[in-house]
């Protein structure tokens, strides 16, 4: 990262899900630490997600649930993003983890593994999403999301994303897999014991992750998640320039660095 720049990096609109599930050790959501070649959090622990395809706001496509226009009164964007970004949402999850947020006519769900070839095209982007969904006669899902958050990357990085974060549950019969080049390591935890393992050195955690699992480690089920209301708002990182890590702020920020002050987080500047 360099702190030179003159002007801050763009940002790029992005979209991440948080999976839950219910145990009978309580929520647990599906984590993957992401492969350390990769240009943006190499070696972190995050939730699948990526940045938007500029593809995804087509507008042919099945859609039930909430229509753009409530998304974007959610997210505090135009409706034309919003559909960009609940698209990217469903698309990077399937990518990322096999899950398929999108039903046949009738409601229920496909095989996610019959698609394993157009799963492939979407990653290498010879597929688009809408095409997928027209070609195999699926309806995205938004009923399946809620909006969770919303964080910008600081405006001393010179990578930045806009991202938005939806809560989704794991649908019955689905299982979310590890079959993606970006991540080494896919697994399934408590927020409590990611949490945790994160204070104990084991993985690293951005502030927008470790913002989500402790939220999320409020609640004692998947429905009770689901149903909470929340009012999003953008958060963007203070920055002091040559203060380091110590010079970036947000809610919870001096609990955070208290934990980390000696550690070199990938992805944040000291």
């Amino acid at each position: 990262m360099s702190t030179s720049q003159a002007e801050p990096a763009p940002l790029r609109d992005a979209a991440t899900v948080v999976l839950v599930r219910d145990t009978p050790d309580g929520i647990e959501v599906f984590l993957q630490r992401r492969v350390r070649q990769m240009a943006f959090a190499g070696g972190v622990t995050v939730f699948p997600g990526g940045g938007v395809d500029r593809r995804d706001a087509d507008a042919d496509i099945a859609w039930t649930g909430p229509p753009p226009a409530w998304w974007a009164e959610a997210f505090h964007t135009d409706e034309h993003t919003a559909q960009a970004l609940v698209c990217a949402a469903v698309r990077e999850t399937f990518e990322e983890c096999g899950v398929l947020l999108a039903t046949r006519s009738d409601g229920s769900f496909p095989d996610p593994d019959v698609y394993t070839t157009e799963r492939d095209q979407l990653v290498d982007k010879s597929l688009s999403f809408a095409q997928f969904l027209r070609d195999t006669g699926l309806s995205l899902r938004a009923d399946l999301l809620r909006p969770l958050a919303h964080w910008i990357t600081p405006i001393i990085e010179e990578r930045r994303y806009d991202t938005r974060f939806f809560l989704a549950a794991l649908p019955d019969g689905q299982t979310a897999d590890d079959k993606t080049t970006e991540a080494e390591v896919a697994h399934w935890a408590t927020p409590a014991a990611a949490l945790d393992a994160w204070a104990a050195d084991q993985h690293a955690l951005l502030p927008p992750t470790w913002a989500q699992l402790n939220h999320l480690a409020d609640f004692d089920t998947v429905a009770a998640a689901l149903a909470a209301e929340r009012h999003v708002e953008a958060i963007e990182p203070s920055v002091t320039p040559g203060a380091g890590l110590a010079g970036l702020k947000f809610d919870g920020s001096d609990r955070y660095f208290s934990v980390i002050a000696d550690r070199e987080v990938p992805g944040l500047s000291r």
